[in-house]
């Protein structure tokens, strides 16, 4: 980074993660630190880290990864210098067997010398470019959690992870919703092109106003939703592998990178 612009937003990153460490930010991290790319994570022992892995690999578009820890290692030095896993998420699940049984503000007590963590290429890293070209998303605009659903359309299976694929929906009028496809798939790492718009019977949703996740948003006269994959996926996967500990972010608070989206982005 070394522009002015790219200056002041690796500030902005830098006390957003500040004020995530220190508790007084615990909310969602959708349309703050607009620029800089956010991340989905999962933190699991190293004897399932191969399997999660290659599942990632197995589902780029669900799970795009941007960075994978060495084993025990809790910082992330090539998305940030000052990244620690432990206390850089505003809210953590924490899952046991499969089962979520806490949520909880930092893992530090938790955290075990045999630990690998990843993160995963988040939407919200596209949701600046869509802004910018006058597409702001609508979970923006009401500033709440963006829609995530379950689907029917099944991951691809790997070890001991399987399951079916989580999306995010934003609403849009068919001539904004092909311009939205146009931008997202530069953005291979932030989840690309849709899976699907239109229907949500299609894709085993019975009603957009009861997401399974994050917060339902107004869709308008003449919008049809838009359906991108998510990388609360892997929550699912997770549930079915059933590890004895795992940790990831709260649906909608990511980690905040000091990555650029455009630094992962395809022109």
């Amino acid at each position: 980074m070394h522009s002015q612009s790219q200056s002041s937003l690796l500030h902005q990153t830098q006390i957003l993660r500040q004020a995530i460490r220190n508790k007084s930010h615990t909310g969602v991290t959708s349309g703050l630190a607009q620029g800089a790319m956010q991340g989905n994570v999962v933190i699991l022992p190293a004897d399932w880290a191969h399997d999660f892995l290659l599942y990632c690999q197995k589902n780029p578009v669900s799970c795009p990864l941007i960075g994978v820890s060495e084993v025990g290692d809790f910082t992330m030095p090539e998305l940030g210098n000052d990244i620690d896993m432990r206390h850089d998420i505003p809210e953590y699940y924490v899952y046991r067997n499969g089962e979520k049984v806490e949520s909880r503000s930092d893992i530090e007590d938790l955290w075990q010398d045999d630990m690998v963590a990843f993160v995963l290429g988040c939407s919200f890293s596209f949701e600046h470019a869509l802004s910018q070209a006058g597409l702001t998303p609508r979970n923006i605009e009401e500033d709440v959690n963006v829609s995530m659903f379950e689907t029917n359309i099944a991951t691809v299976p790997a070890g001991r992870f399987f399951g079916n694929t989580v999306v995010t929906m934003r609403p849009y009028v068919p001539k904004d919703a092909i311009r939205a496809i146009q931008i997202t798939t530069r953005f291979p790492k932030a989840h690309s092109a849709p899976l699907h718009f239109g229907s949500p019977q299609e894709i085993g949703i019975a009603d957009l106003n009861k997401p399974d996740y994050g917060d339902a948003v107004n869709i308008k006269e003449g919008e049809v939703p838009v359906f991108w994959a998510c990388g609360v996926t892997p929550q699912v996967a997770i549930r079915n592998a059933k590890p004895p500990i795992c940790i990831t972010h709260a649906p909608g608070k990511m980690l905040v990178t000091d990555v650029l989206d455009t630094d992962l982005a395809v022109f």
